[in-house]
């Protein structure tokens, strides 16, 4: 079995039992993926105990959890993890059944092909980015202001890397441009206009997925980000609290 949810920043009561009851019927070889924004690594240079908790509660499930990354990550500590290949693609190894689905990969699962590309163009940073020392953060913060904090709750990485892209596009065309599920976090440009009537403005990543959307055949492109659950076409879905068997 597979089933997709969308962000679940760090919130991962949603996998509990009492709400994730198809659970019981799982085991390692199953997966639960999430579609970005997944919270687990997230704090400051180092895991505390609530971070340990639910990292070592998901560990304990049944299935093995899988996600890419969104804009909401600690890029710092995430990237730091080792690299492995696991089932055709590259993943961060956060533990033994907790793995980060890398950008650009296309993995095969149960018989079937996914092209994972994560990261999004932070929308609430409006007012700007300030590094860690501002005397400014304490005032921002009180007076609501929408920023973040470089390197604590902010990072460039949350958009990719030219070598990030051309990996993406070789890892597609070496598999025909052809895969059953595309797996990201936001969305091709055209997507996004089309859900947000355009109140959501392009940026290089979803430019990126617009290509790919194009270039590439697919049965289903699921999404988060945008926190709806909106069938935006019969092939382009967002997904945010709902958890949906795939196979």
């Amino acid at each position: 079995m597979i089933w997709v949810t969308g962000d679940t920043h760090a919130c991962f009561e949603r996998l509990s039992t009492k709400n994730f009851p198809e659970q019981k019927e799982m085991t390692k070889d199953d997966y639960v993926i999430v579609l970005g924004d997944f919270g687990g690594i997230w704090d400051y240079q180092t895991s505390g105990k609530t971070e340990l908790y639910w990292l070592n509660w998901l560990e304990d499930k049944p299935f093995t959890t899988l996600f890419i990354d969104g804009n909401h990550e600690n890029y710092d500590r995430l990237y730091a993890y080792p690299v492995k290949e696991w089932n055709g693609g590259l993943v961060h190894e956060i533990r033994p059944s907790i793995f980060h689905l890398m950008r650009g990969q296309v993995f095969t699962l149960q018989g079937k092909t996914f092209f994972t590309f994560g990261g999004a163009n932070s929308h609430d940073i409006s007012d700007g980015i300030l590094e860690f020392d501002d005397p400014r953060i304490k005032d921002w913060r009180r007076t609501g202001k929408m920023f973040r904090v470089n390197h604590f709750s902010w990072w460039e990485r949350e958009l990719p890397s030219e070598e990030e892209m051309l990996e993406g596009i070789k890892n597609l065309e070496e598999c025909g441009n052809k895969v059953d599920f595309v797996l990201t976090h936001c969305t091709a440009s055209s997507t996004q206009a089309v859900m947000s009537q355009g109140f959501y403005k392009s940026d290089t990543l979803t430019d990126y997925l617009e290509d790919v959307k194009c270039k590439t055949e697919y049965d289903y492109w699921l999404f988060g980000h945008y926190h709806v659950n909106q069938n935006v076409t019969a092939k382009d879905i967002c997904m945010y609290e709902q958890i949906v068997r795939l196979i």
